[in-house]
């Protein structure tokens, strides 16, 4: 088991990102559930993935899409119970998929019972120690105790009945958890035992650049969100808190399935420097890179980012991902689905590991235009309208060309299912599974393609022997990318506005456009936002000094 443990399966894994309440719903409530997650597990093992993540399933009022905890250690009745929890456990076993869950630890709900507790305590009592109350400033308090801006718009604070007000660095629904406090570190240490001994493989921290404030809390010097270091973000002690979690991680069984655990930080930072100590010896197992999410669509762009994350850390400690459910989906993000086609190519043959946000593998676009009335993001209303906030990601999914809800909802009796939490729009079930996959040429069966590709061909991943499939950029115009995997892999990608002459190559593995013809191509060439996989002669090896003096003479 060495080579497990030096390239643990987290290492390479492609993780599928499970929004729960709008993956499939089992009971037709018209919300997404562990029933439907567990129905639809053939599907994921058809396409191929090694893990699930699963954002937060816990009881919540859900203030913020369930990212308001109430329950640490419990299931949301409209999602399951955590009987349903352990056995989706079970069945993923089966399939040799793993579940890496949401932790939130910056904060908590406003219906939290500790919460509520602090509520109703005096100001100075230890059940406000557990959170973040202050005086106010100004005439009788009625000013926040500092500038700090919520996430989601506003202040970061909200005044009590007493006269204090409380931190939330997102919305009031979620006030934020004091790390200062030693109860709330033991408590959290708890909370994930709780789940590793389950049987989960890992954690998705949320927010894992903050949790800890600079003591006395002082005003910013410009009052506005940032990924720069601040008073409440990336302060230092929080890498001594992820070594300790570390520990825990490592004293679990490595040698037994689910294997080696993990925890990946969503850590949006503003360099790399910001983003280095978070994976220093012994830290965090991983944290994601945002590169492709940020960059622009230009081959320079794309370039410096991948150059950047596999000069930090490479794709095994910091995962590469295209989209999120905090982000535009890539097919709107990047200007269509020829772009979002690339890109996912690009995406999976990267070394190291990557995520796939549900729907991706469908060309999902962003849905832009939902009635206001139907949106729930808090940065929607927080905002009063001026951001659109994140709802258009979040569809629930379709899962068949026709019928209620395009068969995201079932019900046992043929009773109509409730309609979806969030409306669908019209014409959505041309995007299901349903409906492409009998077309060769759709995104499902290109992703589902690639990663049976990237499976076998002993180049992506981290290439076989594991860890030496590195990187070569090889020579492309300057509206091209072009590198070498080896053994005998080439990605090209045309970010241009003319075709593409294929680079030396064998044979197309894989394409996310039909080739074109073109002066000097006789193969072919990539049309524009066009990529490939292409087989190539492996690298010639450096003769060695004793073949050097043979041939010599």
């Amino acid at each position: 088991m060495m080579n497990a443990q030096t390239h643990p399966w987290w290492s390479e894994a492609i993780v599928y990102q499970v929004y729960p309440r709008s993956f499939a719903d089992g009971n037709g409530d018209g919300i997404g559930d562990l029933r439907g997650l567990i129905e639809k597990l053939p599907y994921l093992e058809d396409l191929g993935v090694d893990a699930v993540w699963l954002t937060p399933f816990y009881p919540s009022p859900l203030a913020d899409g369930g990212y308001d905890v109430a329950d640490y250690c419990d299931v949301d009745p409209r999602i399951g119970t955590l009987q349903e929890f352990d056995q989706l456990l079970q069945i993923t076993k089966n399939h040799n998929i793993r579940v890496i869950i949401d932790l939130v630890p910056n904060h908590c709900s406003a219906s939290h019972p500790l919460f509520q507790a602090a509520l109703a305590a005096k100001p100075g009592s230890a059940e406000r120690g557990l959170f973040i109350f202050r005086d106010g400033r100004g005439p009788g308090g009625d000013q926040p105790p500092n500038n700090w801006p919520s996430n989601f718009g506003g202040p970061a604070w909200t005044r009590v009945g007493d006269g204090q007000w409380y931190l939330h660095l997102f919305d009031s629904g979620q006030p934020d958890w004091d790390w200062r406090n030693p109860e709330v570190r033991q408590m959290f240490e708890k909370i994930i035992r709780f789940w590793l001994d389950r049987g989960v493989a890992g954690l998705r921290v949320d927010v894992a650049h903050g949790m800890f404030k600079e003591p006395g809390l002082p005003d910013l010097a410009v009052p506005e969100r940032s990924n720069r270091p601040n008073a409440y973000t990336h302060r230092p002690e929080i890498h001594e808190l992820y070594r300790t979690w570390r520990a825990i991680l490592d004293s679990y069984d490595p040698d037994a399935f689910p294997g080696a655990r993990t925890a990946v930080g969503e850590v949006w930072a503003d360099s790399p420097p910001t983003l280095q100590p978070y994976l220093a010896p012994g830290g965090l197992p991983q944290v994601f890179n945002f590169e492709l999410i940020t960059s622009d669509w230009k081959a320079a762009s794309i370039k410096a980012a991948v150059d950047a994350t596999l000069a930090l850390a490479g794709g095994s400690r910091a995962p590469w991902v295209l989209g999120n459910h905090d982000v535009l989906r890539p097919v709107t993000r990047l200007g269509g689905p020829a772009r979002a086609r690339a890109a996912a190519l690009l995406l999976l043959a990267l070394p190291g590991s990557a995520y796939v946000y549900q729907g991706e593998e469908l060309g999902l676009p962003e849905v832009l235009d939902l009635p206001d009335a139907a949106r729930q993001d808090p940065r929607f209303f927080r905002t009063k309208g001026k951001a659109r906030g994140r709802d258009g990601c979040r569809i629930p999914l379709p899962w068949s060309p026709a019928g209620p809800s395009y068969g995201f909802s079932r019900t046992d009796n043929g009773a109509s299912p409730a309609p979806p939490w969030l409306p669908q729009p019209e014409g959505w079930g041309a995007y299901s599974a349903e409906a492409e996959r009998p077309d060769p040429d759709s995104f499902y069966n290109l992703y589902r393609a690639a990663l049976r590709l990237r499976r076998s061909h002993p180049a992506l991943g981290l290439g076989r022997p594991r860890g030496t499939g590195t990187v070569r950029w090889l020579d492309a115009p300057p509206d091209a990318l072009v590198f070498g995997r080896d053994p005998g892999f080439v990605f090209a990608a045309n970010l241009g506005d003319d075709p593409l002459p294929l680079p030396p190559h064998e044979e197309v593995l894989l394409a996310s456009s039909p080739l074109v013809s073109s002066d000097g191509a006789p193969d072919g060439a990539l049309p524009p936002d066009g990529a490939a996989w292409l087989a190539a002669a492996p690298a010639p090896v450096p003769p060695t000094v004793c073949q050097m003096r043979t041939r010599a003479g």
